[in-house]
């Protein structure tokens, strides 16, 4: 049950159709409960948005210029708008997002003055980055001079658009999706992207902070690329392959094209995919068997861990004390190799984060979430 003080904001809500002089935006964090490393494949994911959020509290400024504190990280942004942005750095997202923006026609006469606080751990695979590009997209949009408030799809289209194709990084979509629309989402990408709000009752889960430095792109593109490079390859020999329709029973009359390394991948992304869609329709039954929903979170983690290789020895350890304690099941978080993991603990979740803690990790106790929402709003004079 998500607490009273978390329900949508509706005062704010309904006097967004004005333009505004001061505004606090938040995003929620997510954690991916099914099709870890699927949706850059265009295979079904399951993210689920969580109380851990990200905001922005905004003013317009009459000058062209753009200053962002940044306590949570000791940083300040700052930068003019007048003229065009180039990239100063790796991921910039702050101009990206402008630059984007531009591209839609919105243009920007007036600056932004502003201070970022979160509570999403940051690089940990909660999708931190993603949540603050949602946020500021929004602050953006509301601040242009056409001062437009975006449906939360837009919201997620231009996010990724701003963090993944402006640089050529290798995530997916599944991000900006769930942090903008929040909930429990059903993400499919093929053959069109279709999203579907599931309206299920989950209970508490414990996220858990391995505080161990990640490689997100190394892992991605290890993982992706390779799954991609022999997708391409066996698409060479039978052009009807894809993953989408594929059975494990193609894979082994495939085998002789690949190596083991490939074929094992390809039999793990399968078995990702078809858990998924158990999981999906699993979420839909009502009333929802909370321990059937560990177990294949269970199995999911197995499959990241044995076949993926993206768990680690104390995540793994960490999940380990979780289950002693009561949790009903669990996974890794993200794309791996450090991070977050989670797990499903309905009945116990403080006992659960104290094992979480004493294995090392850094617990936090959430639930399930709403998308990006204005939080406050002062209307122009």
């Amino acid at each position: 049950m998500i607490p009273a003080s978390h329900v949508t904001h509706q005062a704010a809500k309904d006097s967004m159709t004005q333009d505004h002089t001061r505004l606090e935006v938040s995003t929620p964090g997510r954690v991916c409960l099914f099709g870890e490393h699927q949706d850059y494949l265009h295979l079904p994911v399951i993210p689920c948005a969580i109380s851990l959020r990200i905001s922005l509290t905004a003013e317009r400024i009459q000058e062209p210029r753009v200053i962002l504190n940044l306590p949570d990280i000791q940083a300040l942004e700052t930068f003019s708008l007048a003229g065009p942005l180039p990239y100063s750095a790796a991921r910039d997202y702050f101009r990206s997002a402008v630059n984007v923006l531009r591209g839609e026609g919105l243009t920007f006469r007036h600056g932004i003055r502003g201070t970022v606080h979160g509570t999403i751990p940051i690089n940990s695979g909660t999708s931190s980055s993603s949540a603050l590009v949602v946020t500021w997209i929004d602050v953006l949009s509301r601040f242009s001079d056409q001062a437009r408030e975006l449906p939360a799809s837009e919201l997620a289209r231009l996010a990724h658009q701003a963090e993944v194709v402006e640089f050529g990084e290798p995530g997916g979509m599944m991000d900006h999706y769930s942090t903008a629309l929040g909930g429990v989402l059903a993400i499919d990408f093929h053959p069109k992207l279709r999203v579907e709000k599931i309206d299920v009752a989950l209970g508490t889960f414990v996220l858990g902070d391995s505080q161990e430095p990640k490689d997100t792109q190394g892992i991605l593109s290890r993982v992706k690329f390779g799954v991609l490079n022999t997708v391409r390859k066996l698409v060479s020999i039978r052009p009807d392959f894809s993953l989408q329709k594929a059975s494990h029973e193609d894979i082994d009359r495939l085998a002789t094209h690949c190596t083991q390394g490939e074929v094992e991948l390809l039999h793990g992304t399968l078995d990702n995919r078809d858990l998924t869609r158990e999981a999906r329709e699993l979420l839909k039954r009502t009333p929802l068997d909370h321990k059937k929903l560990g177990t294949l979170l269970w199995q999911h983690q197995q499959l990241l861990r044995d076949v993926q290789r993206i768990s680690t020895r104390k995540i793994d350890r960490m999940l380990e004390a979780a289950l002693e304690a009561g949790a009903y099941g669990g996974k890794i978080n993200g794309s791996g190799g450090g991070g977050c993991m989670f797990v499903y603990a309905p009945e116990n979740a403080q006992e659960v984060a104290e094992a979480i803690e004493k294995a090392g990790g850094k617990a936090y106790v959430v639930y399930p979430d709403e998308g990006t929402r204005v939080e406050k709003a002062v209307p122009a004079p």
